[in-house]
């Protein structure tokens, strides 16, 4: 459910980057409380067609809660370019509720984030919050990004480094920029993580590592971590930027002639016919517009059902951990029915 939310402040981060604040009035306080890491989704309409766009809420989660996130300009972003260019405070805008589970409740430990570009915007959230709640939390920074002046939250990060010396580390890395000090500049591949992280720290001493932001940072982090031995429990993703090819070609499979999809949704179900070639969101959507989604390009897990029965062919997953899909949750934008009938239940 979206509701319209007032624009209270809009700060430029870098010349192609934004921080958008939103006025959360009091009767929505419950409703836009979050957990550090998750994201909100963000809803307008131009020349009649829908736009959403899902951004990750920068913040420290608070009981009074503060609605603040990073929008960095996308070639061609609808949603982006309207941000940059004609957003203005005061302005409304619909906003749905915070969501995901690219999240960590505050706990003891040592806890490693691994991030390129914008991908900072969640990770900023859920190391502010850990480090005010958590006095025996510590957290490691390792953050990946093209020059210092594309740099987003600059300030809030050189903020942390003061508040806590002895719990938070940084090790900022610069692909297309040289500096006196610090790590050489450079992509942070696979082989070089493999290489800087035991250097950094003892990674079977992490409790917990989050990896965020463009494919190749998150998928080349993630090889090396397991190389290093690092358990997939411990490791956690949310992907940025996913372009149309980056997913492997899905094997082909025999599609029925006539399939339906029943949809539990808000405790009400229905069954609808699935046209030939649409996903079982959009057959979903066609019955019932307030069916949840954001990006529809398997990346956000708004779309994310438990599969009650029937069997669906995935195109790409960027969002569901393999545990969950060994649970049985799909992407409900991404699926597409191998049998005759399909059931969802989007509330579990």
């Amino acid at each position: 459910m979206f509701h319209p939310l007032q624009v209270r402040e809009i700060e430029r981060l870098t010349d192609d980057a934004v921080a958008v604040t939103f006025t959360v009035p009091p009767e929505l306080r419950t409703t836009f409380r979050h957990t550090p890491g998750q994201h909100i989704a963000l809803r307008r309409t131009i020349d009649g067609q829908e736009i959403r766009r899902t951004y990750s809420l920068c913040t420290p989660a608070t009981d009074n809660p503060v609605l603040r996130v990073g929008i960095r300009l996308v070639d061609n972003g609808a949603f982006s370019t309207y941000a940059l260019k004609e957003l203005a405070v005061g302005d409304t805008v619909d906003v749905m509720a915070p969501a995901g589970r690219f999240t960590l409740a505050p706990r003891p430990g040592q806890f490693v984030g691994i991030v390129g570009g914008s991908g900072i915007t969640p990770v900023l959230s859920i190391v502010t919050t850990l480090l005010a709640r958590e006095p025996d939390a510590r957290f490691c920074l390792i953050r990946s990004d093209r020059t210092t002046a594309s740099t987003m939250f600059l300030e809030e990060v050189a903020d942390l480094k003061d508040r806590y010396p002895q719990r938070f580390q940084l090790v900022h890395v610069l692909s297309r920029e040289e500096r006196q000090t610090g790590l050489p500049s450079g992509r942070l591949d696979q082989e070089r993580l493999h290489t800087l992280l035991p250097a950094l720290l003892r990674t079977d001493a992490v409790d917990g590592w989050f990896l965020c932001g463009p494919l190749g940072l998150v998928q080349g982090a993630e090889r090396a971590l397991r190389d290093l031995g690092v358990p997939r429990t411990r490791i956690h993703e949310e992907i940025f930027h996913v372009d149309n090819g980056a997913a492997a070609p899905v094997p082909a499979t025999t599609a029925p002639a006539h399939s339906t999809v029943t949809a539990t949704l808000d405790s009400r179900s229905g069954t609808w016919p699935v046209h030939d070639g649409e996903s079982l969101l959009d057959a979903v959507l066609r019955n019932r517009p307030d069916a949840p989604y954001a990006c529809k390009g398997g990346v956000c897990g708004t779309c994310r059902a438990f599969l009650v029965s029937g069997d669906i062919r995935m195109d790409r997953n960027f969002a569901l951990e393999a545990d969950e899909v060994d649970a049985g949750y799909v992407l409900a934008c991404q699926s597409h029915p191998a049998t005759e009938k399909v059931e969802l239940d989007f509330d579990r």
